[in-house]
């Protein structure tokens, strides 16, 4: 969140409106189609539900008060317009005040498949359904609340239980493994790796979740799930600033990964 991006983020107009070019409504609009068919049977039913209420528009990029309306009236959430990196004080922030940061960019046609940043298609599409379920609204609620008053060195490791909840989580249901996590949600590549026999997947614990390193540039080798979305609001009741003391005195799990390659200078 401290990186800087290579995009700028479009400013709303006094009417909260912004105005899309014609290109950037058809990116959206291939990447709304291909991805909704890639989720087919692999998301959880509550995404979905929240899917049909915030009724996301195929051929242009939604304005930010449209999805709000909606969130306001399920959870008391709105999207709030934010630079393409913010700090991670502004993120708290704002989700301790139930408002979702959205970057007001979207992808570029060369990092169609891929990119680092979240963009406006990934914060809306990936994690806006999920906002109009309650047990997923207070979790969020709770974990800005928790991040906006921890001390910076904590940080990190509340930022390992958003990546493998919010960001990357997934759920054991009747029907299967289900996807709950924005980052897999919104990315084609990931949705499918998921299935495949390459990551390990465990059940969560949110003591290992916090002892967990990651890295945002590979498909992750390692999932955590839960078993029913309520999961996240008994999560969001525990002490987790004493959890994070427990973890900072256990130490870190190996990474399942490489090191990540210094770039010659």
């Amino acid at each position: 969140m401290g990186k800087s991006s290579s995009y700028i983020s479009k400013q709303p107009d006094d009417n909260g409106f912004i105005n899309w070019s014609d290109e950037e409504n058809q990116i959206w609009s291939e990447l709304i189609a291909r991805q909704l068919e890639c989720i087919k049977n692999k998301a959880c039913d509550e995404y979905m539900h929240g899917l049909d209420k915030i009724n996301l528009p195929l051929d242009r990029i939604p304005q930010l008060e449209e999805v709000s309306k909606v969130l306001r009236e399920s959870t008391g959430w709105e999207c709030a317009p934010v630079p393409a990196l913010i700090d991670f004080d502004e993120f708290f922030r704002l989700l301790a005040n139930k408002k979702f940061p959205v970057a007001t960019f979207i992808r570029s046609r060369e990092e169609f498949d891929y990119l680092q940043e979240p963009d406006i298609f990934h914060e809306i599409f990936g994690h806006c359904a999920m906002l109009t379920h309650p047990a997923f609204a207070e979790f969020t609620h709770k974990y800005g609340q928790l991040g906006l008053a921890a001390e910076k060195k904590d940080r990190v490791y509340l930022a390992r239980l958003y990546w493998f909840t919010v960001e990357f989580g997934l759920m054991q249901t009747k029907d299967g493994l289900r996807i709950y996590g924005g980052g897999i949600l919104s990315s084609p590549g990931e949705t499918q790796y998921v299935y495949s026999d390459v990551p390990q997947i465990k059940p969560l614990e949110p003591l290992d979740v916090l002892r967990t390193p990651y890295r945002i540039d590979i498909m992750q080798p390692l999932y955590y799930t839960i078993n029913a979305i309520e999961d996240l609001f008994d999560i969001s009741q525990l002490d987790m600033m004493s959890l994070v003391e427990k973890a900072k005195e256990l130490g870190l799990h190996e990474p399942l990964f490489p090191p990540k390659q210094k770039k010659a200078s």
